[in-house]
């Protein structure tokens, strides 16, 4: 298992943040057929019952861009990943399906509001992450999006540099059909609450859809 060191930084621009991780061994596959009529049912719960204007209260969703702001981000700009999805959404698009591991960390992130790390674990270079803020010229290259800059944005680093923000992960560390073990962190910045029931979901959606027993859980703050 990982340990995860939070800096000051983030303590002190973010003092309500926890966190919680999953490790667990998986097996990917490139479509599940019961993962999308999950995601398909809650899509038509979601577009039912929500309006673009009410993402932004959302109380996860709220505490990140908060996050974002006082870590020297504009949310408007660099959204988070899980108010992305639940905008795409609201706005008509269908979620993208990339693979069965990816697609369930987005199923619980447009479930909870929590942005959501999805990594390869055997990418990942060492045992121990810590997470900072981005600094101005860092390198970081966001899965589909090229080079980001995250000055000013949360970040996990490895032994080789930043792997993941709220907004995006990194290429190097991203999971894929060959991943067997994975690393899910789930970004706590409105506290405690609801921390534990987004990890044991991770963990019945790996159960169900990734051939898993469920893997271990890490909190951290």
């Amino acid at each position: 298992m990982y340990h995860i060191t939070v800096f000051s930084e983030i303590n002190v621009a973010c003092p309500c943040f926890e966190g919680v991780a999953v490790y667990a061994k998986v097996k990917n596959s490139a479509y599940s057929e019961g993962l999308w009529h999950e995601i398909n049912a809650f899509t038509e719960q979601l577009t039912s019952e929500a309006q673009l204007q009410d993402i932004k209260s959302q109380p996860a969703i709220a505490a990140t861009r908060e996050a974002y702001k006082r870590c020297g981000k504009d949310p408007g700009r660099y959204r988070p990943s899980a108010e992305a999805l639940r905008r795409r959404l609201l706005r008509g698009i269908p979620l993208y399906q990339i693979d069965t591991l990816v697609d369930l960390i987005n199923l619980v992130s447009l479930r909870t509001g929590y942005s959501i790390g999805g990594f390869d674990a055997d990418r990942i270079q060492g045992t121990e992450l810590q997470l900072g803020i981005g600094k101005a010229g860092e390198p970081f290259e966001g899965i589909g999006r090229g080079v980001l800059n995250i000055e000013g944005l949360p970040v996990y680093r490895d032994a080789l540099g930043g792997i993941g923000t709220p907004t995006s992960d990194n290429e190097r560390t991203k999971m894929g059909l060959e991943t067997v073990s994975i690393l899910a962190i789930v970004n706590g910045y409105s506290g405690a609450d609801g921390l534990r029931e987004a990890a044991e979901m991770i963990q019945t959606l790996l159960i169900n859809y990734a051939e898993s027993d469920g893997g271990e859980i890490l909190y951290f703050k």
